[in-house]
């Protein structure tokens, strides 16, 4: 048996026991053996009621019918009506019948045990229809229930119809023209088995589902049974691709759902959060480049530095929304490589106040499998976020290594972002991370890291992409990136990555990315 017809036994047709050979020939030997037996036992006992011999006699019958079906069972009723006229009719010892109405019994006799014999047969064959009818019910329903449930491909699906046809291979083809006035094209959408037909003259069967839908079989010739559920079955393959293509198109709407929420997200910002900074950079420009007004020194750097300040809050918010897009588009493909902690720190960490972080980290720590251009971007908007919500609050950073580090069943290393400011209200930490949540957007009650990542809302300026692109590098990372209250308030971001196993990542840089510069790392890593 091919291991695809192991693998479908499940929906294989049940087996329909009927009258085979065996059962005939058993029959038979009853037949010509039953009766005589009968004659000799009540010969034997020297009982000669001939009411009573009648109806042992077309017991036997009826068993000899029950056994080997009708034939058999004529047999016997036959050569019972002789032994009856033989060795219990008057004269008895010869075939010829003195009385008119004896004749009569018997030829009834003959009716009815030709009678019983038939309908017993007819009763075996009516009972095997229904058990191959039932058969193929269940067969047809194993399929329907498989089609609610499956989430698997096409392609094994067509190999359970295969295996339950018995045939080598099958085809699903489609016509890729769809009613157009171009001539049908009929192209190849899955198929199963050795050699599955690409056209219908290199099949042995074919199926016309509908206008759109042809299945194609190789193998032996199909029975009158395996006809009906050749079709049966090309209308719950049909079915099948239907259901995949709507849960695809449903796909596809959430996702341009996203995309409209996120282009409307954009445009606010834009309208907003980034003509904000170009005000104010294009306020300074211009005053600094009016001739009739002198500025002292300190005037001076005070709107270079808004302007450095404002040029530092437009790339910020730019860097989240391309990261932001490349996340929801599936297009961040990290470079993993042998990175500590300690050493992402410092560019992550630029342009916090010093003041207000504590590096608690354990000297010695193992190296994580991470990009160090992503991790960068993911420590510090989740540093700048704490800063930015929890004002004058320290900001202490921790890590932890040891039993009970676990992520995807791989030993980590925790690296811990922990503030005391107000925290998180019950329920909040679900809409944390999602994109473009701010801390007035949404109930968040003024979170310590609320409201989506550098610039949310409300207290504090920007577009709520912070944390959302911090997670979804986290994960691209095989990371994970969780809230927690802090002892005493405030809120603890938790962030883990898996420890170095010894082996970079397909197409990772050659050298430690722990010594890569900040640039080049933040380039390798996908910032840009």
């Amino acid at each position: 048996m091919a291991a695809g017809e192991q693998n479908s036994a499940a929906l294989l047709l049940p087996a329909v026991r009927g009258i085979g050979r065996g059962r005939v020939v058993a029959g038979l030997i009853l037949a010509v053996t039953l009766p005589p037996a009968v004659e000799m036992l009540v010969t034997g006992v020297g009982y000669r009621n001939f009411a009573m011999i009648m109806l042992l006699q077309l017991a036997a019958a009826v068993a000899v019918a029950a056994i080997g079906g009708l034939w058999p069972a004529i047999i016997a009723a036959l050569l019972g009506t002789l032994l009856l006229n033989y060795f219990s009719t008057e004269p008895v010892g010869s075939f010829s019948i003195a009385d008119l109405s004896t004749l009569f019994t018997l030829m009834i006799f003959l009716a009815v045990a030709c009678s019983v014999a038939l309908a017993v047969g007819l009763a075996t064959q009516r009972a095997q229809e229904a058990a191959r009818f039932g058969a193929e019910a269940e067969a047809l329903g194993g399929l329907a229930l498989q089609i609610l449930r499956s989430d698997g491909t096409l392609e094994s699906f067509l190999e359970k119809v295969r295996a339950n046809l018995g045939m080598d291979a099958i085809t699903l083809l489609s016509d890729v023209s769809r009613g157009t006035d171009r001539r049908s094209d009929w192209r190849v959408v899955a198929t199963a088995g050795v050699n599955p037909p690409v056209t219908r003259a290199a099949a042995d069967h074919a199926a016309v589902v509908d206008a759109h839908y042809t299945l194609l079989l190789n193998g032996g010739p199909l029975s009158e049974q395996q006809r009906r559920l050749f079709g049966a079955f090309g209308a719950y393959v049909v079915a099948l691709r239907d259901r995949q293509q709507l849960a695809q198109s449903r796909l596809d709407n959430v996702r341009l759902e996203e995309g409209n929420t996120m282009r409307t997200s954009i445009l606010r910002a834009v309208s907003h959060d980034l003509r904000t900074p170009l005000a104010g950079i294009k306020l300074a420009v211009s005053s600094l480049r009016q001739d009739a007004v002198t500025f002292s020194p300190s005037d001076e750097q005070e709107l270079l530095a808004t302007i450095e300040s404002y040029t530092d809050r437009l790339d910020l918010l730019v860097g989240n929304l391309l990261d932001m897009s490349r996340i929801t588009a599936d297009a961040v493909n990290p470079l993993l490589g042998r990175t500590n902690w300690v050493d992402v720190l410092p560019e992550a960490l630029r342009g916090v106040q010093a003041a207000g972080v504590r590096n608690e980290l354990q000297p010695n720590l193992p190296p994580v499998e991470a990009d160090a251009g992503m991790l960068e971007r993911v420590v510090a908007n989740i540093v700048e976020n704490a800063a930015k919500y929890a004002p004058g609050s320290d900001i202490v950073l921790s890590a932890r290594t040891g039993a009970g580090v676990t992520v995807s069943g791989r030993p980590a290393s925790e690296l811990r972002i922990i503030d005391h400011g107000p925290g998180l209200p019950p329920g909040a930490a679900t809409d944390l991370f999602l994109p473009f949540q701010r801390r007035g957007d949404a109930p968040l009650a003024g979170g310590a890291i609320a409201g989506g990542g550098p610039g949310a809302a409300g207290s504090a300026s920007g577009i709520g992409l912070g944390l959302a692109v911090a997670k979804g590098f986290t994960e691209a990372m095989a990371g994970t990136l969780e809230a927690e209250p802090t002892p005493g308030g405030g809120l603890t971001m938790v962030l883990t990555l898996p420890l170095w196993s010894g082996t970079a990542s397909p197409g990772a840089a050659s050298e430690d990315a722990s010594t890569v510069g900040t640039d080049d790392a933040v380039k390798k890593g996908g910032r840009l």
